[in-house]
């Protein structure tokens, strides 16, 4: 039986967490939180002398702002979020101030059989910028975890997200991740999922002020028996917001996948301009993804758009590279590589993109040893 972990680990960060800090170059801050709970927060003091605040619920304010975005729990989960989290790691920015260095946060599981509840909160404040990485990660142990991740743009701020969501082979999740972008903000929300053995994550994006636009990416690639699901709710609340999603991920072995998604116009969001994309690549007759994208409308001055797809490699593609020599499994792991490039372009953190290339890598590796040998059986591990 799985037990919650609220107290503060015990003993040093693990060695991954700080060989994965020495990959990630400059940085305003970090925060190291293990097995649930705080155990480092560090903040350039030319940030901090700026007035930008990181940390757990000593930031001024931070009790107040937790629970801004999720309201009422959007699930069971989330509302086990709000019983059982420890403190939350709080991030805001004053009003206009763009923090040029990412803000780093490394959630990492490494206590068997636990259960963490881990609470991101991040604030930018009017007309202020920022960028948060947020990675998920694990050692290979029997975990759960149910984080809450709320973002907040004000007036005018610019607020880029992304979780790189590398847990264990098993480590089941289950997130919910909501953002708010007030009048002429922007959010970026972007992720990119490879762990774990079941990982769930609902992003709502609220666009609850005149001209906010809020842009959601996401790649994901299953293996083995993995389950990625994903839920999204683009919610128009105000006229003249704009929305893109665009989903992309591949299923190979026996791995599943899962979309569902929702653009949601109310009858106020008149000019509304809101797009949703799910591209999905069937890499084994026994894999399987879904996508199912829906519209509601409630207003008629609007463009809206939605497309899904799940097929197999592209056989002209695969023709077209072999045709000119290249062998077969390697012409397949050129074309998936390349139907990633689309989202990896819009990650919003530059120093992350190389290891989630290098994760991708090593499925394909793991999937070419595979099929060179079907008893090959290399652990799909979690990286640090």
């Amino acid at each position: 039986m799985l037990h919650p972990v609220v107290a503060p680990a015990v003993g040093p960060v693990p060695a991954e967490v700080d060989d994965l800090r020495s990959q990630l170059g400059p940085v305003a801050a970090t925060v190291v939180v293990h097995n649930g709970s705080i155990v480092v927060a560090e903040l350039d003091p030319a940030w901090a002398a700026r007035g930008v605040q990181v940390g757990g619920a000593e930031v001024d304010g931070a009790e107040a702002l937790v629970g801004t975005v999720l309201g009422e729990p959007t699930d069971w989960f989330a509302a086990l979020n709000d019983v059982w989290a420890a403190a939350p790691v709080v991030v805001r920015v004053p009003a206009g101030l763009e923090v040029t260095d990412p803000i780093v946060v490394i959630d990492w599981i490494d206590a068997e059989r636990a259960a963490v509840f881990p609470r991101l909160v991040v604030e930018a404040g009017e007309q202020a910028g920022v960028t948060v990485l947020d990675w998920h990660g694990s050692a290979d142990v029997e975990a759960f975890a149910a984080p809450v991740v709320e973002l907040v743009a004000c007036v005018g701020a610019r607020l880029r997200y992304l979780n790189v969501q590398d847990r264990g082979p098993r480590v089941q999740q289950i997130v919910a991740q909501l953002s708010q972008a007030d009048r002429d903000a922007t959010v970026v929300a972007t992720q990119a999922a490879l762990g774990g053995d079941y990982a769930r994550t609902r992003a709502d994006c609220r666009l609850v002020g005149r001209g906010a636009t809020g842009n959601l990416a996401a790649l994901y690639f299953g293996e083995r028996e993995q389950m990625l699901d994903f839920r999204t709710f683009q919610d128009h609340a105000a006229p003249d917001t704009t929305s893109s999603l665009l989903f992309k991920g591949a299923v190979g072995d026996e791995s599943r996948s899962v979309y569902t998604g929702l653009i949601r116009v109310r009858p106020n969001a008149r000019g509304t301009n809101a797009f949703q994309t799910n591209r999905n690549l069937k890499l084994s007759d026994h894999a399987w993804a879904e996508s199912v994208p829906n519209l509601e409308i409630e207003n008629n001055d609007v463009h809206c758009s939605h497309a899904s797809t799940v097929s197999p490699v592209d056989e002209d593609q695969r023709f077209y590279l072999e045709s000119r020599g290249v062998p077969a499994n390697v012409a397949e792991r050129l074309i998936v590589r390349g139907f990633f490039d689309e989202v990896l372009e819009q990650l919003p953190v530059a120093a992350a993109v190389p290891l989630v290339q290098q994760r991708l890598n090593e499925r394909l590796d793991r999937r070419t040893a595979r099929d060179a040998d079907p008893t090959h059986d290399a652990p799909a591990g979690s990286a640090a």
